[in-house]
């Protein structure tokens, strides 16, 4: 089945790799771009829908494609509430395997695009002095400057001053781009 699969994958351009147990999965490197997991249900030693479960616990956040031979409703759905991008019965249609794994892949580049902005957007927040995200914190929380400039023991145009900056520093054109930041970073008032 492996080299099935892996033949289909290479006749329309996609690179593939098997690996005969998750342990083998597990002990491998994995290159640094979008990609998905086939699972099949029925693995030597760990069951697919388990080995699926324990994937985030090993820092490992592929979108997931089960497939199985004797699968069933309840098997099914505890594999889509577990994340899977789809539940393939064999034997399934070529075309249906090409297009889960299609999914997959897109979805992996969107997470790993996303990924890559968080972490941008973290690294300029983290060069952001103290003041300067006590400052982004209380305004982004919906404070006025003066409320601010109260809060923090400043005079307004200090505060103004350390807004201004740390909007520089985030590559925030507005006061709304800094507020989405802010979420995105999850960070609240300081308390």
């Amino acid at each position: 089945m492996r080299r099935a699969v892996a033949a289909l994958l290479r006749s329309v351009g996609i690179a593939s790799q098997s690996y005969d147990s998750c342990s083998t999965f597990l002990a491998a490197s994995l290159a640094d771009e979008p990609a998905c997991l086939l699972l099949d249900v029925r693995l030597p030693g760990t069951s697919g829908l388990d080995f699926q479960q324990q994937l985030a616990g090993h820092g490992i956040h592929l979108p997931v494609i089960m497939i199985t031979g004797h699968g069933d409703v309840p098997m099914s759905v505890q594999a889509m509430k577990a994340g899977a991008i789809d539940f393939l019965t064999k034997p399934f249609r070529d075309q249906d395997l090409l297009d889960a794994v299609a999914t997959a892949l897109e979805r992996d580049r969107k997470r790993r695009a996303e990924t890559g902005e968080l972490s941008a957007l973290s690294a300029r927040y983290e060069a952001l002095s103290l003041r300067e995200k006590q400052v982004m914190g209380l305004v982004t929380a919906g404070r006025l400057n003066k409320q601010a400039a109260f809060d923090l023991g400043l005079s307004e145009i200090t505060v103004k001053l350390y807004r201004a900056s740390a909007m520089k520093k985030m590559e925030a054109r507005t006061l709304a781009d800094l507020v989405k930041m802010a979420e995105r970073l999850k960070i609240g008032m300081p308390g």
